[in-house]
């Protein structure tokens, strides 16, 4: 009995044993070793996380962003992945609202555990999911946000657009010296956070150019009547109006200053860079709207040609800027990935750190020592017959 029972027990742990080793075997996907994010294992594939309105007061950023994460993901699957590894997106909605922003951002590093986050292409909500990023070592390339404090938050966040206070300098040298526009309307959003940081960059350049602000007002995101704020600025007679505001209310602006018979052009940043813009707008912002901002289908490079090619062919559109930059954002992060050995966020972040001169199809982006992205020339952008046409291109001068 004594040997039975011995025999049994064997029989048993052998068997549990057995059933632990093809539990080990079989539970998940395989791993690389050192290929870890936040603190896990990302296994046989590379995990993007997208970050954008997909529905909302800044959709119109969001969704061409996605279009152009896509195809890029797409584009490297076709050719063998990264580092032999396929790359998977993780897409969810934040609405342009922080509180989505900082839940989605966690469920990303906890939940999926991305190797890197892509997006938001807002300065503040980009701050948002920045914060959280450094905390976790998990990399996030903004495709979009152009104001300050943003790469501050660590070695973690990058960004590869166009930025305000390389920007603006040169904007305003163009309408002063070229245009002869000198006496300026300033107008701002109070609660867009986007606005709020522009203002004070074009001020200081309208001053350090010698142009003089003759008026200055300010609306809310949302409103729909200005006649009391174009009523103030027709009486102040500017040349030129500035507003650092959104497409919506751009668009409800020029409107109201056609109906009061203010001919007056309005000149932005690239958050007028929404087809909202031109439907709400109509005839009221044809030609009389310019913003600048770093991507042009116009006059394109032969890599911006293939991409607005192989665009328009899978999504019967035209590309934006959001669409290009959020496409360069996953093919320099690829390229990270692929110099660096690694898909593991605190290996490949220093190579991200040393791009240069990288020929992408919003332009070509180098990475200064402070991780801010160099990119030239600047596009300047107007509505023509209902669309987006470049005005003219004009070159940027860093210190």
């Amino acid at each position: 009995m004594k040997l039975l029972r011995h025999r049994r027990i064997v029989a048993l742990l052998t068997m549990l044993t057995m059933l632990v080793r093809l539990a080990a075997g079989c539970g998940g996907a395989k791993t690389t070793s050192g290929d870890k994010t936040g603190g896990t294992e990302s296994g046989d594939v590379v995990k993007l996380g997208f970050l954008g309105a997909l529905t909302g007061s800044v959709a119109n950023y969001g969704i061409p962003g996605k279009k152009g994460m896509e195809m890029a993901i797409d584009e490297l699957n076709a050719a063998g992945g990264i580092l032999g590894k396929k790359v998977v997106g993780i897409y969810e909605d934040n609405k342009g609202e922080s509180s989505e922003v900082a839940n989605i951002t966690q469920k990303y590093i906890s939940r999926d555990k991305v190797n890197a986050i892509v997006g938001d292409p807002c300065t503040g909500l980009t701050k948002v999911a920045a914060e959280i990023c450094q905390k976790n070592n998990v990399v996030i390339f903004s495709a979009g946000a152009t104001g300050t404090g943003v790469v501050e938050y660590g070695d973690c966040v990058f960004r590869n657009t166009l930025l305000d206070k390389f920007a603006v300098p040169a904007v305003v040298d163009w309408m002063i010296n070229t245009k002869g526009w000198k006496k300026f309307a300033v107008v701002t959003s109070l609660n867009n956070g986007y606005s709020t940081a522009l203002t004070p960059v074009f001020k200081e350049a309208i001053k350090a150019k010698n142009g003089s602000i003759v008026i200055e007002e300010s609306v809310n995101d949302g409103d729909t009547d200005f006649s009391a704020q174009i009523t103030k600025i027709k009486q102040a007679k500017p040349d030129v109006l500035v507003f650092t505001g959104y497409y919506n209310e751009a668009a409800l602006m020029q409107r109201e200053a056609q109906k009061q018979g203010l001919d007056i052009v309005l000149v932005g940043g690239d958050g007028l860079y929404g087809q909202d813009l031109c439907k709400l707008g109509g005839k009221a912002v044809e030609e009389r709207v310019i913003f600048y901002c770093g991507f042009s289908s116009d006059q394109p490079s032969p890599e911006t040609a293939k991409f607005i090619k192989d665009y328009r062919a899978r999504y019967d559109e035209d590309p934006d800027m959001f669409s290009a930059q959020y496409y360069d954002a996953v093919m320099i992060l690829a390229k990270a990935m692929t110099d660096a050995k690694s898909t593991d966020p605190a290996v490949f972040k220093k190579e991200l750190a040393k791009v240069k001169d990288y020929p992408g199809v919003s332009g070509n982006t180098t990475f200064r020592p402070d991780r801010e992205p160099i990119k030239s020339p600047i596009c300047l952008i107007t509505i023509k017959n209902g669309k987006f046409a470049l005005l003219e291109k004009i070159p940027v001068k860093v210190e």
